[in-house]
C-alpha cells in the first residue's frame, strides 16, 4: 500500500517549527567516526531513514551502531580492524555512502565502494575524489561497478586543486589526509557549514587541521585519531524548508534551534519577496506578506544560495507577484519536478540552466495528484499545496523521509492542515 502526503489548502503555517541536526553533516560525520577505534557519540541526529541507512553500512563495515532515533543520539563503538567494502544495496539507496571512501583509506589503506545511487537531481561523478587520492598516492580502478581504492604503503600529504568546491569530494580528502604521511594542501574546496562541522569534530579526534570554512585548507598528517563526542550542527536546509513554508503561505514560523547566521543569502531573498525576518534574541521568526514578491535565484556553492532550497523558490515564485528567474548551477537535472508543480496550475517555463515562473495568485492553484521525485521536491510540493485550493495528495513520501524528521507531524503541530495516510485507511 503506498503512502502519500495529503494536504487540504489553502493553509497557513502559523507556530513553531523545529530544527535538528543536518542530514547532509551527520551522515559523514558518522564516516568520519570510522577513522578512530572505540566509542564515537554523535548528537542532536535527525531522525530520518538515511540515518538507518548509514548505520547498517558501518555494521556491515565491523561497527557496532546504536541509534537512539527518540534521543537524536547515535554511538558507534569502531573496532581495530574494519572491514573495507561498502555494498551495492545501501550504496545505491542513499549517495552519502561514498563517505566512507577517505575513512576506509586512511584505516585500512584499501577500500571498495559500490558507485553511487540517490536522487536523479544530476550527474555528480568521482573524478574529484579519485584524482585527489590519486595525488596522495593511491591507486584507484573501477571494477563490476566498485570503485576500488589501495595504498598499501599508506597515503602520504600532496597539494591537490579541486575543479569545482564539490562537498563530497572535500570531505574524502579531507578525512584520508588526516593521517597521511605529511601536509595535505586542498585548494578550491567547500566552504559549507557542514565541512566546518566535520573538520570540527576531526579537529577535537586529533587531526591537525587549518583553514576550515575558507577556500583553502591544510591538514598535517597524525599517527592516529581517537573518538568524541560531538553535536552535529542544525541543518539549515530544513530551516530554510520552514521559512519558506511562511513565505508560500503568508504565514508565520518561529523555526526552533536553527542558525540563520547560515542562511545569509536565503534570507536576503526572502526579505525581498516581502518577508518579515526577526533573528534578534536567539529567534528565527519567518512572517510572510499577504502575496510574495517573485524573486531571482542562481544556485551556487556556499555563502551563495543552496541549490537544496531552489525547488521553493519556484514554489514562491509560482504563487508571487510578477515573474522570477531561477538559474541552477549545481544540478543540471533538477527541474523534474517543475512538471508536477504545473500539475496544481503554476506557470514554469524551462530553458537549459534556467526557470521562469510567472506567478499567479494562489486561488488559481488546485489541488492535485503529485509525486515526489527527490527529498526537496517532495518538500516543495507539499508547500506548494499548502497554498493552492483543494486537495493535494503527494506520493513518493519516501524521498521526503529521508531528510526531514516527521515531517508531517510538525507542520500539523504549526497548524498546517496535513496528514499521511495509505492508500486504504489512515496511518
Amino acid at each position: 500500500m503506498e503512502e502519500k502526503i495529503e494536504v487540504h489548502g489553502p493553509t497557513v503555517v502559523d507556530g513553531e517549527l523545529p530544527v535538528y541536526g543536518a542530514k547532509n553533516s551527520v551522515l559523514k560525520l558518522m564516516a568520519a567516526a570510522l577513522l578512530a577505534p572505540g566509542r564515537s557519540t554523535i548528537t542532536n541526529v535527525p531522525e530520518i531513514h538515511d540515518v538507518t541507512v548509514m548505520a547498517e553500512l558501518l555494521r556491515r563495515l565491523g561497527c557496532d551502531v546504536s541509534y537512539r532515533a527518540g534521543e537524536h543520539v547515535v554511538s558507534i563503538d569502531v573496532p581495530e580492524q574494519l572491514g573495507h567494502q561498502a555494498d551495492y544495496d545501501l550504496v545505491r539507496a542513499m549517495r552519502a555512502s561514498i563517505s566512507v571512501l577517505g575513512p576506509l583509506m586512511a584505516r585500512c589503506h584499501r577500500a571498495e565502494v559500490a558507485l553511487p545511487g540517490g536522487d536523479a537531481i544530476g550527474t555528480r561523478g568521482l573524478d574529484m575524489h579519485r584524482a585527489g587520492l590519486e595525488a596522495m598516492g593511491a591507486q584507484l580502478s573501477i571494477e563490476r561497478g566498485f570503485l576500488l581504492a589501495s595504498a598499501p604503503g599508506g597515503l602520504r600529504g600532496a597539494t591537490y586543486r579541486l575543479g569545482y568546491p564539490s562537498v563530497g569530494a572535500t570531505e574524502n580528502l579531507m578525512t584520508a589526509a588526516t593521517t597521511a604521511q605529511g601536509v595535505t594542501v586542498l585548494e578550491n574546496v567547500a566552504r559549507e557549514p557542514e565541512i566546518v562541522d566535520i573538520g570540527s569534530m576531526l579537529q577535537a579526534m586529533g587531526a591537525r587541521i587549518e583553514g576550515l570554512g575558507s577556500t583553502t585548507i591544510t591538514i598535517t598528517g597524525v599517527p592516529a585519531l581517537h573518538p568524541v563526542t560531538h553535536r552535529t550542527v542544525p541543518d539549515r536546509i530544513v530551516a530554510g524548508t520552514w521559512a519558506f513554508a511562511a513565505a508560500v503561505t503568508g504565514g508565520r514560523a518561529e523555526i526552533i534551534g536553527a542558525e540563520p547566521e547560515h542562511l545569509g543569502v536565503v534570507l536576503e531573498k526572502l526579505r525581498a519577496a516581502g518577508c518579515d525576518i526577526d533573528t534578534s534574541q536567539g529567534r528565527f521568526v519567518v512572517s510572510g506578506p499577504a502575496r510574495p514578491r517573485a524573486i531571482n535565484v542562481s544556485t551556487l556553492p556556499y555563502p551563495g544560495f543552496p541549490t537544496d532550497l531552489q525547488p521553493f523558490v519556484v514554489a514562491l515564485n509560482a504563487v508571487a507577484e510578477g515573474s522570477g528567474i531561477i538559474t541552477e548551477n549545481v544540478f543540471e537535472a533538477r527541474w523534474g519536478f517543475t512538471a508536477e508543480l504545473e500539475r496544481l496550475g503554476a506557470r514554469v517555463r524551462l530553458d537549459g540552466h534556467h526557470a521562469r515562473v510567472d506567478g499567479v495568485p494562489a486561488r488559481d492553484l488546485s489541488g492535485a495528484p503529485v509525486e515526489a521525485m527527490d527529498i526537496r521536491a517532495g518538500a516543495a510540493l507539499v508547500i506548494a499545496g499548502m497554498a493552492a485550493d483543494g486537495v493535494t495528495e503527494v506520493s513518493g513520501v519516501g524521498h521526503i523521509d529521508r531528510g526531514y524528521e516527521h515531517f508531517v507531524e510538525h507542520l500539523a503541530g504549526a497548524g498546517v492542515a496535513v496528514q499521511r495516510r495509505m492508500a486504504r485507511g489512515w496511518s
